[in-house]
């Protein structure tokens, strides 16, 4: 009787040394959305507001830490000017109630400029830029996000002391699960 009682306590006592399936057997190394957006501007160059569009990628490899991809492209049709943007940088993310996710970011680039003189294209020409953003993504559901967005850049070497458009962003991203 002595036997079973000790072989009992030893096989209930091992148990907590047992992992079974406590430990995950497989995890996500990131997490990836891809988005397009309607963006509304303030060139700094032409006295009206322009309208484009954006495309954006964001990659988030750290709970709260990530890496954010953008092309912005926005285009006064009278006038013919348009102003290009590539861009990349880290983003910093909170997660609220599991829908509501703000967020920063800073960015470094290139923008592609097209100078015209009554319509006409007379130069195209391309500048470093640095950028910051802002904004807010809504999980609508578990792979789709709604997101509204301030971004702001300032275009390094452009004529008459720089170049800093502003922009409003609201677009939708496919979140890949």
């Amino acid at each position: 009787m002595f036997k079973r009682i000790l072989v009992f306590i030893v096989l209930l006592g091992g148990t907590s040394m047992l992992h079974a399936q406590a430990s995950p057997t497989a995890s996500r190394r990131g997490d990836l959305q891809i988005g397009v957006g309607y963006t509304n501007a303030n060139t700094d160059y032409v006295p009206n507001r322009v309208n484009g569009g954006t495309a954006y990628f964001t990659y988030d490899f750290k709970p709260h830490f990530g890496i954010e991809g953008d092309f912005r492209f926005i285009k006064d049709s009278p006038t013919n000017y348009y102003e290009k943007s590539y861009e990349i940088g880290g983003r910093y993310y909170r997660t609220y109630k599991e829908k509501w996710v703000p967020y920063g970011r800073v960015m470094y680039g290139r923008g592609v400029f097209n100078f015209t003189s009554q319509g006409v294209t007379t130069a195209n020409l391309a500048y470093n830029l640095a950028a910051v953003g802002a904004g807010l993504d809504y999980k609508v559901l578990p792979y789709l996000n709604v997101r509204g967005d301030f971004h702001y850049q300032r275009w390094f070497g452009f004529p008459q002391n720089g170049l800093t458009p502003s922009m409003f962003t609201i677009g939708v991203a496919y979140h890949f699960r």
